[in-house]
């Protein structure tokens, strides 16, 4: 939720010598940001005390590699915080999300996402017409709708689907609700963003009006995770299986339901800080450091193959059932 970043053209510069001044720096700009935005402060209270206690012990001297130490850092805010959004990024040339967005970046982010299908990786109907999406990211949904709606207008009529969802690291939660949406005959609550900012609730709902044909609430749909469904992934999932309108097969998931932003923290490095929490309608809870759950649980390499295999399954009995209602006498 938030979390799906991609590359749009980096502005050249000379990285900065990675000295004790410029990483006490980074530390302190850090813990700034911490307070200043993390979703839980009294968290962010904690995790300060705990970087602080780090630096002052000395464990970060000795790093001048930008990289290790990003990755150092973001081991640190995992361990403190217990928030897999929470990560520091570095880069030898400017990250874009640090300086202007121009057209010339807006025009190569399009790029990329079209490079990649708008997160639409495969569309396929397997056999006894059991509908297959590979979905790899939730693309911001104003340029990725269209592929998505696409994709669901070619999957409509199939008896069962199946969602993959085992490669997508999240996204707009817009996109959730929209691709969500095919699925549901009536508006229905999806989840909420709690955010810090303004103390204020969004709500998502599905859209009643999707282009083209809905799939509707009543056919079978099965969702496959794995640990790298991550983040609004985790939300499409967890979604469908509170309302029970989905069967989750797979592995666990990656365990992040806190969204946020990128902020800058000098001009290399950059940190996510979640500034949001999901709250699940029914739930009343997310999947926050523990991971969606699966209902048949398999290793992810065999979740298509289980999937398919329960649709066809589920789809022989309907039939039977038809069949023996419709004898005379019944």
């Amino acid at each position: 939720m938030l979390a799906f970043a991609m590359s749009c053209g980096t502005v050249q510069a000379e990285a900065p010598v990675l000295d004790a001044a410029l990483r006490g720096q980074l530390v302190d700009t850090l813990r700034q940001h911490l307070t200043d935005y993390y979703v839980f402060p009294e968290v962010a209270v904690r995790i300060n005390a705990a970087l602080r206690a780090r630096q002052r012990d000395g464990g970060y001297d000795g790093i001048t590699d930008a990289k290790v130490f990003a990755n150092v850092l973001t081991a640190d805010l995992h361990t403190f915080g217990q928030d897999k959004h929470l990560r520091v990024t570095a880069s030898d040339t400017l990250l874009p999300h640090n300086t202007a967005t121009s057209p010339e970046q807006q025009d190569e982010m399009r790029r990329q996402m079209a490079a990649r299908g708008y997160g639409v990786a495969r569309v396929e109907t397997l056999a006894g017409n059991v509908g297959y999406l590979d979905l790899q990211g939730f693309f911001r949904l104003k340029d990725a709708a269209p592929a998505i709606a696409e994709a669901m207008t070619r999957l409509v009529d199939s008896d069962a689907l199946i969602f993959d969802m085992r490669s997508n690291g999240g996204g707009d939660p817009a996109g959730v609700a929209f691709l969500s949406s095919y699925l549901f005959d009536q508006r229905t609550h999806l989840n909420d963003l709690y955010w810090r900012e303004g103390k204020r609730t969004e709500q998502f709902w599905t859209d009643t009006g999707v282009p083209g044909k809905r799939y509707g609430q009543h056919k079978p749909v099965y969702v496959l995770t794995g640990p790298r469904t991550f983040s609004g992934a985790e939300e499409f999932s967890y979604n469908l299986q509170q309302l029970k309108r989905a069967t989750l097969v797979g592995e666990t998931t990656g365990g992040g339901a806190n969204p946020g932003r990128m902020r800058e923290l000098g001009p290399h490095f950059a940190v996510f800080i979640p500034n949001g929490r999901a709250i699940n309608p029914i739930s009343k809870s997310n999947w926050e450091g523990i991971g969606v759950t699966p209902d048949i649980g398999v290793p992810a390499s065999e979740a298509l193959e289980k999937a398919h295999q329960l649709a066809l399954e589920r789809l022989a009995a309907a039939r039977a059932s038809l069949r023996q209602g419709a004898k005379p006498g019944n």
